[in-house]
């Protein structure tokens, strides 16, 4: 019995339509990172495990796909670890490459790895897909791209500014009709943490924080309780959720909350920078939202946070990223800053698709397709064939002499733009039938006038 055909979960073929939409999609990003003076890199599509474990939490980790050693390498495996129950030592020892998580922690591999071929500060994009071993459900894949602009080696706030910019930029072009683009600051949680008396619970109380938005208030307060944060912590955490105004009412709030805190402080300042003058210059669509429970639960992230979320669709954030001054000082290269972002392209074709925002002109089908009449006639037609193709025109030669009725439906089902029909009298004549496939109408033409004619249309 032959096997079913079957993808896994998670993932996605992609049809001629669906790749020229996304082929869209990523140009339209790449063009604005370009604008902006981002250089592009890749990096390989697996890492070392160790490379990128430890570097995005407990959760993160967990999410991580393994490659299983191959070959003599199995004999390796720490089967004392095994016997010890230590299931973490045991899993790397079956597995020293992984598939990357993002592309950011490859990114700071790299730097450190190239750092004497680099200028600093260094402004790269990337797009490439990256693997989560996430349950798989509606805008989450385990198999997905990621778009990111990144800047290394310079500590300047003008680099978060930049970020907004091109988040509106992008999302603008791309015709979404409202976005929230969302930012606070790590420091800012951390001086919550400070002045609740949990300095050193800043990465559980910020995980459980990021997810207010999918488990509500009482939800956060729960799992904060479970994770042991004191009473009195929680009941100072409770009043944050209430905070509310505009942006700059929500900074003065925080003023007062956190005025003992010298490091929540210095987020406050480097966040009114930022909104400060993204207002003074203005955004062509997108709101900015200071969001004090946004907190990206990412361990590496240091200074600003951004989120982005298309509004009245139901999706979770599209884009998102902040600053991580300390994430090549895993690799060994101390005091190197770094900003980053990162668009979510397969969550943004979602709600580009359900809300029917592609271009049709994404979508135009093949530009020509000269129809089979007989060899003769196929000869001639391969010559004008090639002079089209030579003229950056796509066309197609039909490859078999079907009747007339299959190649029409061919060409309507390829959604071909004009068909040429070159028969025995059109060959005695060096003419041509061309047929609009929109309208149905026909003109004759002349070989010497097709190509300019063509080019026209």
């Amino acid at each position: 019995m032959a096997q079913k055909p079957a993808i896994p979960k998670g993932t996605r073929d992609f049809l001629p339509n669906e790749v020229a939409k996304r082929s869209y999609l990523f140009e339209s990003i790449k063009t604005v990172f370009k604008r902006y003076g981002f250089a592009p890199i890749e990096t390989p599509s697996f890492e070392l495990s160790s490379t990128l474990m430890g570097k995005y939490g407990d959760e993160g980790d967990r999410l991580i796909f393994r490659i299983l050693n191959s070959g003599e390498k199995m004999r390796k495996a720490d089967l004392e670890a095994l016997a010890a129950d230590n299931l973490p030592k045991f899993a790397s020892s079956l597995a020293e490459k992984a598939l990357r998580y993002d592309l950011t922690v490859p990114f700071a591999r790299f730097v450190v790895q190239h750092q004497n071929e680099l200028n600093f500060p260094f402004k790269r994009y990337q797009i490439q897909p990256v693997w989560r071993a996430d349950r798989p459900q509606h805008g989450r894949y385990q198999e997905f791209f990621q778009c990111d602009a990144d800047v290394v080696g310079s500590d300047s706030l003008l680099c978060e500014v930049e970020f907004v910019q091109i988040f509106d930029d992008v999302l603008t072009h791309l015709n979404i009709p409202s976005f929230t683009i969302k930012i606070n600051n790590r420091k800012i949680l951390s001086g919550i943490a400070e002045v609740c008396g949990e300095s050193d619970r800043i990465v559980e109380m910020t995980v459980a924080i990021d997810k207010l938005d999918k488990i509500g208030e009482e939800g956060v307060l729960n799992e904060l309780e479970q994770k042991g944060l004191s009473s009195t912590a929680i009941e100072k955490i409770k009043p944050l959720f209430q905070f509310s105004g505009s942006n700059l009412e929500k900074l003065q709030l925080m003023r007062t909350y956190l005025a003992q805190s010298e490091v929540g402080m210095k987020g406050i300042e480097e966040l009114e920078y930022v909104i400060n003058n993204i207002d003074n210059m203005g955004l062509k669509r997108a709101d900015l939202e200071f969001d004090l429970t946004l907190a990206r639960g990412l361990n590496y992230y240091t200074g600003a946070i951004f989120e982005v979320k298309a509004n009245n669709v139901n999706m979770g954030s599209i884009c998102g990223g902040g600053r991580y001054d300390d994430l090549t000082g895993l690799f060994g290269l101390k005091g190197l800053s770094g900003v980053g972002i990162s668009f979510g392209a397969d969550r943004i074709y979602d709600v580009m698709t359900e809300l029917d925002l592609f271009p049709s002109s994404v979508t135009k089908g093949l530009k020509v397709l000269f129809l089979h009449f007989g060899e003769a006639e196929v000869a001639k037609c391969l010559t004008l064939a090639r002079s089209l193709r030579e003229n950056n025109i796509d066309c197609e030669v039909y490859p078999s002499g079907a009747k007339i009725q299959k190649q029409m439906k061919y060409a309507n089902d390829r959604a071909v733009q004009y068909v040429v029909l070159l028969g025995e009298e059109e060959l005695k004549s060096e003419t041509l039938i061309l047929k609009n496939m929109s309208t149905g109408e026909q003109e004759v033409i002349d070989y010497k006038a097709f190509n300019t004619k063509i080019t026209e249309l």
